[in-house]
């Protein structure tokens, strides 16, 4: 199912060999590795085959790969930009996890920056798409931990292994070391699936340039922008409310938090008041009463007259006399705030800072104690006294709610719908606890972020997000990135000694020991590292930048690949992670680096399923993008990805687009046959060699040809400028549909038709005609093939190489269409006319209305008929010159076509008879004999049959509309669609009677 390295085919055969059709070619020339795909897909020909992109995709992109295609300097030799060379196009390619799987949201991210890096790379510009994995630090670690379960084990610190007296018990024990091996070996064992499905996918990256974000590089420019952002302050270490996250006994970032409406309880109970009688209290709502542990006060609003009286008071915790040594209630202050909403609830708020954020803001401003209440597993700690230590928190919420209910303090509980904080990663209810962690300020480094865009130094497409981008950096809080997990990025900090508070920033032990010399300290003074690693999104946030050489090349000559390839100049991804990875990586890039790390920001949408819903395994919707090659192709499923949606829209994946697409390209294989087996074969090797296509076709040659082939080329052109203009502004799905319509529409369905008609001496062809032809066919095929290779890579890379093609220019790694000259490489017009595209979209207006009126008549299919043309001037020698054309695409009897002048008596004559009349456009008619055209007895009779049904049907509607017992009792749009259906009826009846009336004349 994921891209197989496989032989590109059999050994290289012997000078003579057969082919799929019995025939025989000669190799000559033994292949070397830049041509061996090249020349042993050339000799076998495409007769006898079909579009079947199994059987070749693999083969293409090892030799792509093989041959050096997809390096930045693979179609020409390095030349800096100050000697004349062009600027790179950088795309750094969004990691996926390194242990994940192919998705649709991976397909899409291929789809679309290789359509860029192909499209850049055609156009002459050094292209560097940087792929790449990240170590997907939760991810990751969780499915380790779900093999130390599977054997009975679980990873431990040092010093509960070293507590552990039983040997059986600290057999089970793994400490860090052991569990980061373990993790290594499984991402060694894991890691290489995921790169193997992007290149099934054709994602045209440099591998040889590949990275992991623990990579020892990688690793290097992670500490060093720690310690760079420490030294400017903008590290901090600090105690703060975090997202907890019980299940992963780790913080998790505000963004790494999901919310979602879950139906819940209003729990109210009774705050008694202190020295209060049994009926003085302060009725208090919750929605979680195992945190009424960790209360520290009630506050009310201070305008709320039914508890004023009570302001300055103390209230006694519930069950509070359970966690006290003495036996007796704790009593915390009743406090007034107008934060409380008077119409919630009671009205009054139960304040626990160590477990709400907003309660932990109030507690600030009131200089309340902060209470932990939970072990970092979510269990009740020691504060909650002997009866509720170790419960589980919502285990803990049922028997803490009984027992106030045996005590008389509960007042009721209700159904309440509230939004539910969820671990995005790991699905459990997410536990606000204060917590001692590390943190970067992001205020100052947001500003310069959301400047980037307002000033223009950053493009976000589509504009729409960066409304969202300045809403989301205006209200930024500081990021906590610690984890407490041991997959990752090690957070370069080292204490003093036994000391929690001194320590030491360092880019690695041998500075923190120098550092701590020169604090005074001694030589051999005991240093530990931090324990918590650095959030994954840290070290991607340093992406576009480390992956090509920060902070090691800083500050060297030009022709580094830091020089060279950053600023990066696309970051293209989805909508989704703008902010989880998107606004980090353009805050550290200008903090550490002094500039934007990228010029355009390109975000996607999600590919959800056909009816628009969101693909879930439990729906059973979710297409598999593998299982999708598998049946159709890669080139199928990225132009259905990448066609037909707009920048930021989601994409609704149908499995009839990815069918129609893959008949696209069996059209285009059969294009190809066409034009090889048919048009080609007659040409000598003189004339083959002439054939191949080396840049725009020029005004000299343009105006020597007829009608057809100027109106085909003015198209192809006329294409070839909106397409680059197109994707050049980001509009890949506009671009890419056009050339779809192009080929199917203008090509196929009329220029290869017409091109028979020079081809072929039974049409009247053969001769410079053919000549012209061919030079024409194979122009506009090759022109077209360029301009869909970014889309559709493997097919047309195929079936370019049978084209006659120009030789490979010097500096060129392979003879590859994917490094093959793009149709317009600068921004010079090609050359097009005007009036003979108006002229042919008249002659293809004739065309489809003789078509239309042969259906219409029912004229059997391949029976010709005759016509007389009215036209005047050059719209009349135009049509005139290609009567045989028009002979061809009508079915028109070649000795009955005549083409008059308009005003004419011919032309009057004709108008006369008894004919269809056909008006094609102002100056343009057409003149079809009814004689020739049907047998009129035959077809009087038809339509009278036709009536008199017609007659039937009518009347029995009608009735059923008279009855009032059917209008008056049927529903409404039932007697609305009776009616319809009656006009309908009559519509017909009036046109059968029109026709019979005109057979009568």
């Amino acid at each position: 199912r994921a891209f197989v390295r496989s032989p590109l085919f059999p050994p290289v055969p012997e000078p003579a060999t057969t082919t799929t059709d019995g025939s025989t070619y000669e190799i000559k020339t033994p292949p070397t590795r830049d041509t061996k795909y090249d020349t042993l897909n050339k000799a076998t020909g495409l007769s006898g085959t079909s579009y079947e992109p199994s059987t070749f995709e693999s083969q293409v992109y090892q030799w792509w790969e093989e041959a050096g295609c997809f390096q930045p300097d693979a179609k020409q030799p390095y030349t800096p930009v100050e000697e004349g060379g062009k600027e790179a196009y950088v795309l750094p390619m969004p990691p996926p996890n390194v242990t994940g799987r192919l998705h649709m949201g991976h397909a899409i991210f291929v789809a679309l920056q290789d359509v860029l890096a192909r499209f850049h790379r055609m156009r002459g510009r050094p292209v560097l798409w940087t792929p790449g994995t990240d170590h997907a630090g939760i991810a990751t670690q969780l499915q380790v931990e779900k093999q130390l379960i599977v054997e009975g084990k679980r990873r431990a610190t040092d010093e509960e292994i070293e507590a552990t007296t039983d040997p059986t018990e600290k057999a089970k024990l793994v400490d860090r070391t052991e569990f980061l091996e373990r993790t290594w070996k499984y991402k060694e064992e894991q890691g290489g699936a995921i790169t193997s499905q992007l290149r099934s996918l054709g994602a045209s990256a440099d591998w040889t340039r590949e990275r992991f974000t623990m990579d020892p590089a990688l690793s290097v420019g992670v500490s060093e922008a720690f310690v760079r952002l420490h030294e400017k302050g903008l590290v901090y270490r600090g105690t703060y409310m975090v997202n907890w996250s019980p299940g992963l006994m780790t913080a998790v970032s505000d963004l790494e938090v999901e919310y979602t409406e879950e139906e819940g309880k209003l729990y109210y109970f009774k705050y008694m008041v202190e020295g209060g009688g049994d009926d003085e209290y302060l009725p208090v709502a919750t929605t979680r009463p195992e945190t009424i542990f960790g209360d520290t006060a009630v506050c009310v609003n201070p305008n709320d007259d039914r508890y004023k009286h009570l302001i300055g008071k103390r209230a006694l915790v519930p069950m509070s006399s359970l966690t006290s040594k003495d036996s007796k209630p704790r009593s915390i202050p009743i406090i007034s705030d107008e934060y409380v909403d008077i119409e919630f609830g009671t009205g009054a708020l139960k304040i626990t800072p160590g477990h709400d954020p907003n309660d932990y803001e109030l507690g600030k401003k009131f200089d309340l104690e902060i209470m932990n209440i939970m072990n970092k597993d979510a269990t009740m700690n020691k504060e909650c006294g002997e009866k509720y230590e170790g419960l589980d928190r919502f285990e803990a919420r049922d028997r803490l709610w009984s027992d106030m209910e045996d005590e008389g303090l509960v007042i009721k509980v209700e159904p309440h719908t509230q939004r539910v904080p969820r671990s995005q990663r790991g699905g459990e209810i997410i536990e606000p606890l204060v917590s001692k962690q590390w943190f970067v300020k992001t205020e100052g480094m947001g500003a310069k972020a959301l400047a980037a865009v307002k000033d223009g130094d950053i493009e976000i497409v589509p504009s729409r997000f960066e409304k969202t981008w300045y809403n989301w950096l205006t209200d930024i809080r500081d990021w906590c990135i610690s984890r407490q997990l041991w997959w990752g990025h090690r957070i370069p900090v080292w204490y003093v000694g036994d000391s929690e508070e001194e320590y030491i920033v360092a880019r690695n032990e041998e500075e923190a020991r120098s550092k701590a010399t020169e604090a005074g300290h001694a030589f051999d003074v005991k240093l530990r590292q931090e324990e918590d690693v650095l959030d994954t999104w840290f070290s991607s946030g340093l992406w576009p930048f480390a992956t090509v050489g920060w902070p090691q090349d800083e500050g060297k000559d030009g022709g580094t690949d830091l020089s060279r390839f950053y600023p990066g100049t696309c970051l293209e991804t989805g909508y989704d992670i703008l902010f989880f990875w998107v606004a980090r990586m353009v805050m550290l890039g200008i903090e550490l680096t002094g500039v934007s790390p990228f010029q355009v920001i390109y975000l996607h949408g999600l590919v959800r399923a056909a009816d628009g819903s969101k693909m879930s395994k439990t729906k059973g919707n979710v297409v598999d993008p593998l299982d999708t090659v598998a049946e159709y192709g890669a080139d199928s499923l990225r132009y259905s990805l990448v066609t037909g949606v707009t920048p930021g829209q989601d994409i609704p994946l149908n499995m009839d687009k990815i069918a129609a697409n893959k008949s696209f390209a069996n059209k285009l294989w059969n294009c190809c046959k066409f034009v090889t087996d048919n048009a080609l074969k007659d040409a000598d090797e003189a004339e083959l060699s002439s054939l191949g296509v080396n840049g725009p076709m020029g005004k000299e040659e343009f105006d020597t040809l007829a009608l057809p082939e100027r109106y085909i080329i003015s198209k192809c052109h006329e294409l070839v400028e909106s397409v680059t203009n197109d994707i050049e502004k980001y509009q890949l799905g506009a671009a890419g549909s056009k050339i779809y319509e192009f080929l199917w529409d203008q090509y196929a369905d009329w220029y290869i038709e017409i091109s028979k008609t020079r081809l072929y001496e039974g049409f009247g062809g053969g001769g410079d005609d053919a000549k012209t032809a061919r030079r024409v066919l194979v122009y506009i095929l090759d022109t077209s093939m360029r301009l869909l290779h970014p889309y559709m890579p493997y097919v047309t890379e195929q079936l370019w190489h049978h084209l006659p093609r120009s030789p490979k220019t010097d500096g060129m790694v392979a003879h590859s269409l994917m490094l093959a000259d793009w149709p317009q490489m600068d921004d010079v017009s090609l050359v097009k006319d005007e009036e003979a595209v108006a002229t042919f979209e008249c002659f293809q207006a004739l065309t489809r209305s003789i078509r239309n009126a042969r259906a219409e008549y029912n004229v059997e299919q391949g029976k010709k008929i005759s016509a007389t043309i009215v036209a005047s001037g050059k719209l009349r020698e135009a049509i005139e010159a290609e009567l045989k054309s028009l002979v061809m695409l009508a079915k028109l009897d070649p000795d009955q076509v005549a083409v008059v002048e308009s005003g004419s008596d011919e032309a009057k004559a004709i108008a006369a008879a008894d004919s269809a009349q056909l008006v094609v456009q102002d100056g343009v008619e057409a003149y079809l004999p009814l004689a020739g055209l049907v047998d009129v007895e035959k077809e009087t009779q038809r339509l009278q049959k036709q009536s008199e049904k017609l007659a039937k049907e009518i009347e029995k509607l009608a009735k059923r509309l008279q009855a009032k017992g059917f209008v008056d009792k049927a529903k409404p749009e039932i007697v609305e669609k009776a009616r319809a259906e009656l006009a309908e009826l009559e519509d017909q009846a009036s046109k059968v009677a029109a026709s019979l009336e005109a057979y009568k004349k």
